[in-house]
């Protein structure tokens, strides 16, 4: 079961023989004997990509429950070891992974000197299961699944300007202002770029915007904002710095949309380590204790 997982999580035999501290020929008998014993294909092998079966997903889930859980009984058995161990696999967001999420999890592993650490930062919604995730960060609303959620704050929509921008066109007092002044058009936004949603009198407000400029990535965005091309709407830790340092300035404030939930999400179903639960329990008190909520 170990290895099967290990290939899983590594995505090739030859990553996980590594981990393993095994040849790559020992690894492949090993999964060979695990398929035959079963009597199921566990993995579609071709010389450029391998990928679950159905029933090597069923299996996949179940073998993590398992694992854990012989992880949590050594440790409960074992003589004076009441400290979390093993690897734990998070995602987040890249910018606010850099931000507040890798600062909190270095902290944690100072803590807990038994636990190994790998974070991947996609701003993509991963498959947990199938990509041999434990636990991620997402923000935004969460669509009905499986997957167990524990909230652990929110955080805010803010339309931003540089200062010498205003000095140009003037602080806008409504929001509708905003269809007649340049605005940085991004492309990886849910809605369409030119639509930026603000909220008046209880109501969602849909304003078109436009502008020369557009990206498809945040951070040259956010740039692009510094330097004068444009108003911008982003979530508020993508502009906390520069906020802070007098680079950009919130306008429209009392329009800002709905506050976004920030949510901690692992896989239903399975047993929750206690490597992972030490580790959602240190993210509730570091991420708003680093000011990155609203």
């Amino acid at each position: 079961m170990r290895t099967f997982v290990e290939i899983v999580d590594r995505g090739s035999l030859t990553a996980a023989a590594e981990t393993l501290g095994l040849s790559q020929p020992a690894v492949v008998r090993k999964l060979a004997a695990l398929e035959k014993h079963l009597g199921a294909l566990l993995l579609r092998r071709t010389t450029r990509r391998m990928s679950l079966t159905p029933e090597g997903r069923e299996f996949l889930e179940r073998s993590r429950q398992i694992l854990a859980d012989i992880d949590d009984a050594e440790r409960a058995v074992g003589q004076d070891d009441t400290e979390p161990r093993g690897e734990i696999r998070m995602t987040a967001p890249l910018e606010f992974g850099r931000m507040h999420v890798a600062p909190a999890l270095t902290s944690f592993l100072w803590r807990y000197d038994r636990v190994r650490l790998d974070l991947l930062l996609l701003d993509r919604n991963v498959d947990l299961v199938n990509e041999g995730i434990d636990l991620a960060l997402r923000i935004g609303a969460l669509p009905d699944s499986s997957l167990i959620a524990v909230r652990v704050g929110e955080v805010r929509h803010v339309t931003v300007a540089s200062p010498a921008l205003l000095q140009r066109t003037g602080i806008p007092q409504h929001p509708k202002a905003l269809s007649r002044l340049p605005c940085i058009r991004q492309q990886n936004m849910p809605r369409p770029e030119t639509d930026w949603l603000f909220r008046e009198d209880s109501k969602d407000l849909v304003v078109p915007v436009d502008g020369r400029f557009g990206c498809n990535q945040i951070a040259a965005a956010v740039s692009a904002c510094v330097n004068g091309m444009g108003f911008g709407q982003f979530l508020s830790y993508q502009t906390q710095e520069l906020v802070e340092q007098g680079a950009l300035q919130i306008v429209l404030q009392g329009y800002e949309p709905s506050l976004w939930p920030v949510n901690l999400v692992y896989p239903g179903g399975r047993l929750v380590s206690s490597r992972q639960r030490a580790l959602i329990a240190w993210l509730k008190d570091a991420l708003p204790q680093r000011g990155a909520f609203a």
